[in-house]
């Protein structure tokens, strides 16, 4: 991406490449993974190596959990990627290859593989982890939280509670020369704000049920038919649209590029 460009420049581009409504609950994860990316993108010593393509697929997927309609969520991701110089299927596709070799090793390997500075491990797994070595190397949360989505991939990592595997990824992640109080804030909020939304997604889906019944009652009463039956007890129905108004949930604080 040109130096030259500005913030302003890639969010016209990002509404260009996208040009639908974007409901409330999702406005500040869109706008703060936007400015991220274009900071990133300027950044000197910043790779977009694995880790990141790792932690760029989880951060969306879990922030864009209920995102409606569904079949807006490919397009955009590749709109926030295209507006700040990435290719998004190209990170997609590093993102399940670092995954599926992920699959065949254990926690333990992986600390071995750590403490041997990349030797053994698969690619693209081992270039990330030598990129992390080079002089003026520029580490970005996402990465963070690509190393925590890696490891919860491996085998044995299903036997641990959240709070040890992210202790476990802290502990690497000091191991391979990142910043350990950056590695464990960024992880630790990571965690605490994707637990804020689905709440927030929760309640959201709740009202728009309830809202449902109502009109479905109002609907009953002028055609003296009785209403249909609403959901099953712990049934929650999808939202109709994206441009139905929700509730004004934060979902979405997680840190913009350091």
């Amino acid at each position: 991406m040109s130096a030259a460009l500005t913030v302003s420049d890639s969010k016209r581009a990002f509404h260009r490449a996208f040009p639908h409504v974007i409901a409330p609950l999702y406005r500040r994860m869109v706008d703060e993974l936007l400015v991220e990316l274009h900071l990133l993108s300027r950044q000197q010593g910043f790779s977009a190596n694995g880790l990141f393509a790792c932690g760029l697929v989880q951060v969306f997927d879990g922030f864009a959990r209920g995102y409606r309609p569904p079949e807006h969520k490919p397009q955009l991701l590749a709109a926030l990627c295209s507006a700040t110089g990435f290719d998004a299927a190209q990170l997609r596709q590093e993102s399940d290859s670092c995954r599926a070799a992920m699959g065949h090793h254990s926690v333990d390997a992986v600390k071995g593989w750590i403490e041997a500075q990349g030797e053994g491990a698969p690619e693209p797994l081992a270039s990330a982890l030598a990129s992390i070595r080079e002089p003026g190397f520029h580490y970005s949360r996402l990465m963070g939280v690509g190393l925590l989505s890696l490891l919860e991939q491996a085998q044995g990592a299903d036997a641990m509670d959240p709070a040890t595997l992210r202790g476990y990824a802290h502990d690497l992640g000091g191991a391979m020369g990142l910043l350990r109080e950056r590695l464990d804030k960024d992880l630790s909020l990571y965690a605490s704000n994707l637990e804020k939304l689905a709440q927030a997604v929760e309640l959201m889906e709740e009202t728009v049920a309830a809202e449902r019944r109502k009109r479905e009652r109002q609907q009953a009463g002028l055609s003296g038919v009785a209403p249909a039956e609403g959901p099953a007890a712990g049934e929650t129905p999808a939202p109709e649209g994206a441009e139905k108004t929700e509730p004004q949930a934060s979902a979405a604080d997680a840190p913009t590029a350091g």
